[in-house]
């Protein structure tokens, strides 16, 4: 293009710059015919828009060309203007015409004015009259629509206000629950209609505190209906113990109090001035009249079922349960406290129990008749604290029934019957809770216990009643002079023998009255155990093995100690020991029979592998065994008393010729005492009589060997050698069957050989025979024989100093005895005797 410029064309050409130039005007004019048409429009749209411009105005201000837009207006408007004026121009000579017509119109228009002024003020005075009855038309309506609306608004009134006076009337008459019905109809229906008025908003005010005052009236009643159930719960606990007595087939007056009649004394005996004592009479017909009560009969529901509605509608019932549950939890207790000295009688525990059921049948009507007020789970952790106290007290209760420091025969009674109401009680209080359906388990595992304890208190009774059998027996076998006294005797124990049976009368049986007596005693025991185990709902075989628990109690440890006191008593002499001992034999035999009598009373078989037996017979073998070792006892203490009187002259020169006296006396006494032990077993007989045998001998022996004995003579022991040869006899002449055996001999002989070797002075077989088994003299011992040579030697040293010349005999035999003495005690070193 360069080139082309440096080389310019000869040819004619438009410079660039005029064509640049044009094409700048061309833009220019089609830009400003673009915006006068624009402001054509906008001031199109201005003109003929009836809305708001706002839209053209910021189109207007928004463009760049604002004062060209004002040009253009102005334009406009001046043409609007000149077009104005050139239709004015035209319209002008019509204007001119108008404005004359005008002016005549107003003429006209004047003249009318008059006229209508004349009309006018005649209209005024036709109407003054029709207007003074329009006005008082118009106050006759206004009066008639304030009286209808005056009647309107009664007609809304007097409904609230008859029923705020009904709400009134309600209160005043206590009828809490129609009343909150009432207030609530009032609140949320007609009060709302009249709420324009002043009075509702006093009533509006007032209905929170008629709410209070009626819940703190209801709680006012549920207050006397916890305290009247609290009064009437003991009544309400024997109506439902009654019951469940008649319905469990059990004795109602169980539960009644014993209430005396009251009369008039008797006047005084008119000679003695003595009144005599009244008889008590027990009231029967007491609560006959009641009998049929219900709970319901006797306490009144209604409060607590207004209150309990009333707290729902008000919805506190939470609230109100809570406080209904402590309140009675609080009674609870209280009837769960027993009465003070509780154990001391019948009647307290009859009132405790009472108090208790009345108080649970309350509460499960209360759990039948209201909706949730208690449920049964509350009612369940409740009986599950009582049923813990209840136990706790009645153990603790039992205790103090046992553990009496004094026991006799009439406190004892009085404490195992009251035992056995108390356990009725009991019983019935559980068939009466049972039947409102509580879990009374725990009760008759308690019922249990208690059994125990009643054993313990029957044992105390029964000791005093053995006792007194002991005490009255006179020990001697029981004679049956006819039939009816052996038939009496045979009904209270069977013990059948035939033999005796076929003797003739008078019959003498073996044992004494005791026997009979210690028999039947046990089986009254027995009944009242029984007794006790009734209607607790045991198996024949529970109840069986709990009596022969308890009767193993009485025969072990209560009788089985009696006996013991009763032998160990000093006063006993030895025949009543020996019919005591005879009497157990037959008390022994006695406990087959009392087991036949448990079976038969409990219904369990006696041949069942779970029922225990009887250890009586092991506590009598016992007893007779202690018995008979007090016997024996007895016995040679009996004998020492003869023996006592043995007075020996050991300075004797010969022998009187006969046995001592004493021994003869003794002799007598043994014979008569082993003619007493015909009943006896023949080993306890021979036992007994051996016994007093070796007693003699070593007596005996004592007598031969006493230090305080210096000196003896052999006349001495030729006096001594007939009271021994008394003895053999008594020993030889079977004095109790069975006993001829010589065993009773062997008793004597080491005196036999004593006195044999030293009356037969057979010292040379003696020495040569001793320690060999075959010794003629193998019982008398060496230091026994030195002791006796050593008094004889005294007694002849003595003899030497009396006389001071002696026989050659004489002489000799010191010197043997010496020589004797010598060897003897050479013995001892081991040397061999010389014969």
């Amino acid at each position: 293009m360069m080139a082309e410029a440096s080389t310019p064309r000869k040819t004619t050409k438009i410079p660039a710059w005029k064509k640049l130039h044009d094409t700048v005007q061309d833009a220019n004019t089609l830009r400003q015919e673009a915006v006068s048409a624009q402001h054509d429009h906008l001031i199109t749209e201005i003109e003929t828009s009836d809305g708001p411009l706002a839209t053209t105005l910021r189109a207007v201000y928004d463009g760049d060309e604002l004062g060209k837009f004002q040009e253009t207006l102005d334009t406009r408007i001046k043409s609007h203007d000149r077009e104005i004026e050139r239709m004015c121009n035209y319209h002008y000579q019509g204007f001119i015409d108008s404005i004359r017509e005008l002016q005549q119109v107003s003429g006209d228009a004047a003249k009318l004015k008059d006229e209508i002024s004349g009309v006018d003020s005649e209209l005024q005075k036709s109407c003054d009259p029709l207007l003074a009855k329009g006005d008082e038309l118009v106050k006759s309506r206004k009066i008639q629509k304030n009286i209808t609306a005056a009647i309107e608004n009664l007609s809304m009134c007097l409904p609230v206000l008859e029923l705020y006076g009904k709400l009134q009337e309600q209160m005043k008459n206590r009828r809490f629950y129609p009343a909150l019905k009432t207030l609530e109809q009032l609140e949320h229906t007609y009060l709302p209609r009249v709420i324009s008025h002043w009075f509702s908003q006093t009533m509006s005010e007032a209905i929170p505190k008629l709410r209070e005052k009626i819940k703190e009236a209801s709680m006012s009643e549920l207050k006397d209906f916890l305290e009247s159930i609290r009064k009437h719960s003991e009544k309400i606990g024997e109506v439902a113990m009654t019951h469940a007595a008649e319905q469990n087939n059990m004795d109602p007056t169980i539960v009644k109090k014993k209430l005396k009649k009251r009369r008039a004394p008797p006047p005084p005996n008119p000679f003695s001035g003595e009144v005599e004592a009244m008889p008590e009479v027990v009231r029967e017909d007491s609560l006959e009249g009641e009998e049929e009560l219900s709970a319901q009969d006797l306490v009144d529901f209604s409060p607590v079922y207004r209150c309990l509605h009333i707290y729902s509608v008000l919805g506190d019932k939470e609230k109100f349960e809570t406080y209904y549950r402590q309140q009675r939890w609080k009674q609870a207790r209280l009837s769960l406290q027993p009465p003070a000295a509780m154990h001391e009688s019948a009647d307290a525990y009859r009132k405790y129990f009472h108090d208790i059921v009345g108080f649970f049948v309350v509460e499960d009507h209360i759990l039948h008749t209201s909706q949730g007020l208690v449920n049964r789970a509350y009612m369940d952790e409740l009986w599950e604290k009582a049923v813990e106290k209840i136990v706790a007290t009645l153990r603790s209760t039992a205790a103090k029934l046992v553990n009496q420091n004094h026991w006799n025969a009439q406190k004892s009674c009085k404490v195992s019957n009251l035992m056995l109401e108390i356990k009725k009680l009991i019983v019935l209080f559980c068939h009466t809770l049972k039947g409102y359906g509580f879990s009374v388990g725990r009760l008759l595992e308690l019922l249990l216990e208690m059994r125990d304890r009643y054993s313990e208190i029957l044992s105390e009774q029964w000791v005093d009643i053995f006792n007194d059998i002991f005490r009255e027996d006179n020990y001697t076998p029981i004679c049956c002079n006819d039939e009816e006294e052996f038939s009496l005797i045979m009904s209270q124990l069977p013990l059948n023998d035939a033999e005796l049976q076929q003797s003739p009368y008078p019959k003498v049986l073996p044992y004494s009255q005791f026997v009979p007596s210690i028999y039947n005693q046990v089986k009254e025991y027995i009944n009242a155990c029984l007794k006790f185990s009734a209607d607790l709902h045991l198996s024949h075989t529970e109840i069986d093995d709990m009596i022969r628990k308890s009767a193993n109690q009485l025969l072990t440890k209560t009788l089985g100690n009696c006996l013991s006191n009763l032998i160990k008593t000093p006063r006993l002499s030895l025949i009543q020991l020996i019919q005591i001992s005879i009497n157990m034999n037959y008390l022994e035999r006695s406990c087959e029979h009392l087991e036949e009598y448990i079976s038969s009373i409990t219904g369990a078989e006696k041949d069942s592998v779970h029922i225990a037996r009887l250890h009586g017979t092991s506590m009598f073998k016992d007893a007779r065994n202690d018995a008979e070792q007090h016997i024996y006892q007895q016995l040679n203490l009996k004998i020492d008393e003869f023996l006592e009187l043995a007075n020996y002259n050991w300075m004797l020169a010969e022998s009187s010729g006969h046995a001592s006296g004493y021994l003869m006396d003794l002799v007598a006494f043994l014979q008569s005492t082993f003619m007493s032990f015909t009943n006896l077993p023949e080993k306890v007989a021979k036992t007994a009589c051996m016994s007093a045998c070796q007693h003699i001998a070593g007596t005996m022996m004592g007598f031969l060997l006493d230090n305080d004995i210096r000196q003896l003579t052999l006349g001495s022991l030729q006096q001594f050698n007939l009271d021994l040869m008394q003895c053999e006899q008594f020993a030889a002449s079977e004095p109790v069957p069975g006993s001829n055996d010589g065993t009773l001999q062997m008793a004597f002989a080491d005196l036999r050989q004593l006195l044999d070797l030293f009356l037969n002075w057979d010292w040379s077989l003696y020495l040569a025979d001793y320690g060999k088994q075959q010794s003629k003299y193998l019982r008398v011992q060496r230091l026994v024989a030195i002791s006796l040579l050593e008094k004889l030697n005294n007694a002849d040293k003595k003899k030497n100093n009396l006389f001071a010349s002696l026989k050659r005999n004489e002489r000799d035999k010191k010197k043997l005895v010496e020589t004797v003495l010598k060897q003897l005690k050479g013995l001892e070193n081991g040397t061999t005797p010389q014969v």
